[in-house]
C-alpha cells in the first residue's frame, strides 16, 4: 500500500511517499481503508523524535481518520465490511487503575494513533474495533476526519481539566491552529466569553465566525494589555496557551486571580522560564492535558454529528502531497485544519 512514511527522525526531507507492508488486523481489531487523515502539529514532534521515543521504522503518522471497513479480525462483533467509521486516535493498551475509573488518557499504557502505533497516513490501517465510532451516511470523510483529535483534546482541556463554567471568561492563544478553532467553539458552548489573540487580521475575522466574543490582533495591539483593560484589570478566568515558551509569561500576566491556565502543546518550544511570584501572588494553576478518554470521545462525536461543533477546513490534499501539507503547517500559513486523502 502506499504512505507517508519516515524511516529516519529528522525535518521534512526525511518523509517519503511510497510503498510500506499492508497490516492484517488481530484478534479485536479492525483493517480501515482510509478516506481522509487530517494533519496534527503531533505528526511534526514525532517526525522530528524525541529522547526516549522508539518507533518501529519506517513509521507514519496520522491520528484523525475516517473511513470504510474493509475487514474484521478475530472475535470483531457489531461491526460489518463497508460501514462508514471514524476512529478514536487514543488506544488502550493495558487495564489499570487509570482505565478503570475511566481516565484512559493518564495510563501508561495510552498510546496514540499516528504517534506510538503508525497512523492513518496510508491507504490502510488497522486498529481495535472498541476505536470505532460510526459516522453519518450523509457526512463526507474530511469533514469526519478533521476535528477528531482536535475536539477530543479541547473538549477534555476545557470542560475536564479546566473546569469551565458558565459566565467565566477564556482567553485562547492563537487562532489558527486545529485545536484553538475548536476550543473557541466548546468554550462558546459551556456558556463562556471568549477572548482570542489572533496573528493577523485574517485569521482575527475566522476567529470571530467561529463565534469568539473579542479578537485581539497581536501584530496591532499588547494583547495583555488589552485583556486587563477589557476585564477592568481583572484578567480571565481559563487561558489556553499551546504556544508555550514565547508565550507562557504573558498568559500567566492576563490569568486573573485564581485563573486557571491549560497546556497541551508547545509549538514555540518545550522549554520556558515562567516568573513563580505570578503563580503564588495570583494563585493561578498550571494545568496539562493529554487527548481525552472514550467516554469524552463519543461525547465529542455526538456534537460534532449534531452540528453543535463544526469542523474547520483549511484544505484537502491528495496523500502524495503531504510534505506540501507539512510544510504549510510548519510555516502556521493556514487555519483549521489540513486533511488529506488518499
Amino acid at each position: 500500500m502506499k504512505a507517508l512514511y519516515f524511516e529516519r527522525h529528522g525535518d521534512l526531507d526525511v518523509l517519503k511517499f511510497g510503498e510500506v507492508p499492508k497490516p492484517a488486523p488481530g484478534k479485536g481489531e479492525v483493517l480501515i481503508r482510509v478516506r481522509a487523515c487530517a494533519l496534527n502539529h503531533l505528526d511534526v514532534w514525532v517526525r522530528r523524535g524525541w529522547p526516549g521515543l522508539k518507533l518501529k521504522m519506517p513509521h507514519w503518522c496520522g491520528a484523525d481518520v475516517a473511513g470504510d471497513i474493509v475487514k474484521l479480525g478475530e472475535k470483531v462483533t457489531g461491526w460489518r465490511i463497508g460501514q462508514k467509521v471514524v476512529v478514536d486516535p487514543g488506544v488502550s493498551t493495558i487495564d489499570d487503575e487509570f482505565t478503570r475509573r475511566g481516565q484512559d488518557s493518564l495510563s501508561p499504557g495510552y498510546q496514540i494513533l499516528g504517534e506510538h502505533l503508525r497512523g492513518g497516513a496510508a491507504e490502510f490501517v488497522k486498529v481495535p474495533a472498541r476505536n470505532l465510532v460510526a459516522m453519518p451516511a450523509r457526512l463526507d470523510y474530511p469533514a469526519a476526519a478533521a476535528p477528531l483529535l482536535v475536539g477530543l483534546t479541547a473538549w477534555r482541556m476545557l470542560i475536564h481539566r479546566a473546569g469551565l463554567r458558565a459566565g467565566e471568561s477564556v482567553l485562547i492563544v492563537g487562532a489558527g491552529g486545529g485545536v484553538n478553532t475548536m476550543a473557541i467553539q466548546v468554550a462558546k458552548l459551556a456558556g463562556a466569553r471568549v477572548f482570542v489573540v489572533a496573528a493577523d487580521g485574517q485569521k482575527a475575522a475566522r476567529a470571530l465566525e467561529l463565534g469568539a466574543d473579542i479578537v485581539l490582533d497581536r501584530s496591532q495591539v499588547n494583547w495583555v494589555k488589552e485583556i486587563y483593560r477589557l476585564t477592568q484589570k481583572k484578567g480571565v478566568d481559563v487561558v489556553v496557551d499551546n504556544v508555550g515558551r514565547a508565550t507562557i509569561l504573558n498568559s500567566m500576566q492576563a490569568a486573573g486571580r485564581d485563573g486557571r491556565i491549560v497546556i497541551v502543546g508547545n509549538t514555540s518550544g518545550p522549554l520556558a522560564e515562567v516568573d513563580l511570584r505570578f503563580i503564588f501572588a495570583k494563585q493561578i494553576r498550571l494545568i496539562g492535558s493529554t487527548m481525552g478518554t472514550h467516554r469524552d470521545f463519543t461525547e465529542v462525536t455526538s456534537l460534532l454529528w449534531s452540528g453543535r461543533l463544526q469542523p474547520v477546513i483549511d484544505r484537502v490534499m491528495p496523500l502524495k502531497a503531504g510534505v506540501e501539507a507539512y510544510a504549510v503547517m510548519e510555516q502556521g500559513d493556514f487555519f483549521g485544519k489540513l486533511v488529506l486523502t488518499p
